[in-house]
C-alpha cells in the first residue's frame, strides 16, 4: 500500500519558490505551500526574528530519503528545519496523484 509523507522546512522568502520548483520539477515532491511567516527562534545566543516562508511538502514514502537529502543540500541554513510526518488518513485520490508524481525515476 501506498503512504504519503508530509515534510515542513523554512527557507528564506528570497529562495522558497526557486527551492520548491526544483523539487517538483525534480519530482521529489508533489507538491509545495508556500506561506509567509515570521519565525522568532535564539541562534547562537541571541533572539531573531525573521521573515521566513513556511514550506509544506507531500511526497510518496519511498521518497522521502531522497526528498530530505536533496533539499539539505538546496537548503541555505545552516541548521535547517526539515521535519517529516505521517499522516494517518490521506484520500486515496490524492494519495494516488501525489504517488504518480513523485514516482521514482
Amino acid at each position: 500500500m501506498a503512504e504519503l509523507r508530509i515534510v515542513i522546512t523554512t527557507l528564506p522568502e528570497s529562495v522558497a519558490a526557486s527551492v520548491v520548483e526544483t523539487l517538483v520539477e525534480e519530482q521529489l515532491a508533489a507538491c509545495g505551500n508556500l506561506v509567509a511567516a515570521r519565525s522568532i527562534y535564539r541562534w547562537r545566543g541571541e533572539m531573531c526574528r525573521e521573515p521566513e516562508t513556511l514550506v509544506v511538502m507531500e511526497t510518496a514514502a519511498t521518497q522521502a530519503a531522497a526528498l530530505l537529502a536533496r533539499l539539505e543540500t538546496l537548503h541555505p541554513y545552516e541548521c535547517p528545519k526539515i521535519l517529516v510526518l505521517v499522516p494517518d488518513q490521506v484520500n486515496a485520490a490524492y494519495l494516488a496523484w501525489a504517488e504518480a508524481c513523485t514516482r521514482a525515476r
